[in-house]
């Protein structure tokens, strides 16, 4: 009785081992994980950092409520076109504002609306959250009526924007993408719109309203939006309506901000590249 006590001890000694350095190696690659998501962070960052393009946040009053935009000024001589940039589903980050820069820095004054101010009490805007979770929580509580009003009021702050020469386009990404094709629904007198992996309205009678240009970007490998994509076509030729698309080999959801970290999958970072292309050509061709 005694010795099988002893061997019992033995064993459950070894098992509290066993399991601690299991939790030593989740912890271990939960460190490591995080390391390489601050990497990212810490990369977009520093572009910010570097760029020598005058940025600026300004603060527009909608219904109320304070709203804070980040502006990119292009380095130009004379007026330019407009971009209203739409964040992905975890509200303004870094690499967003890396992204409205790199577009300013292709002779576009950019906008970029933190459409998460003030949406929660006590929290002033996205870099306010106590992580990316919250803020996608919140995000998706968001008023539609809200998010339009929002970016009425951005419209038309950068419209007018003396730097601005009045013709203004959307870009997003993720949930900012569907926000874009959104938002076309609302505003008719934007120039174009651009979809990145989002999806459109479910409405088709919100879809016939638009009376712009729709621009759809989407990875290969992003089944979730990319099912509801010949329905979208569909609706849109139907109502005749422009709405043309591209889909990359092998890129996954989000590859616009996979493919601009230098540590990114390499299908990611050509379908980057090929987007990107892809979008200031649009942006520069005639409407």
């Amino acid at each position: 009785m005694k010795i099988f006590s002893i061997l019992f001890t033995l064993l459950l000694l070894m098992g509290c081992k066993n399991q601690e350095t299991q939790n030593e190696t989740i912890v271990d690659e939960h460190a490591n994980h995080m390391a390489m998501s601050m990497h990212e962070a810490n990369e977009f960052e520093t572009k910010l950092s570097n760029s020598p393009r005058h940025q600026e946040w300004v603060t527009l009053e909608v219904n109320g409520r304070t709203l804070h935009s980040f502006v990119v000024y292009p380095e130009s001589s004379k007026n330019t076109p407009a971009v209203i940039v739409i964040h992905e589903n975890r509200g303004l980050n870094d690499w967003a504002r890396s992204f409205a820069d790199e577009l300013a820095a292709k002779g576009y004054l950019v906008i970029a609306p933190d459409l998460l101010s003030n949406a929660v009490p006590g929290i002033e805007r996205t870099t306010d959250f106590p992580n990316t979770d919250a803020a996608r929580d919140a995000l998706y509580k968001l008023d539609p009526d809200k998010i339009t009003a929002d970016l009425n009021a951005v419209y038309e702050y950068i419209k007018k924007a003396p730097s601005s020469n009045g013709n203004v386009s959307v870009v997003g990404f993720c949930w900012g993408g569907s926000q874009s094709f959104r938002y076309a629904t609302n505003n008719p007198n934007l120039e174009k719109a651009f979809v990145f992996y989002g999806t459109a309205p479910e409405n088709a009678d919100d879809l016939k309203k638009i009376k712009i240009p729709v621009y759809g970007f989407y990875g290969g490998n992003d089944n979730r939006v990319n099912a509801t994509i010949e329905k979208t076509q569909a609706v849109m030729n139907e109502a005749g309506l422009t709405y043309e698309y591209e889909i990359y080999d092998g890129a996954g959801h989000a590859f616009m901000r996979s493919g601009a970290a230098s540590d990114g999958d390499e299908a990611n970072k050509k379908a980057y590249q090929q987007g990107f292309e892809r979008l200031l050509g649009l942006l520069a061709s005639p409407k």
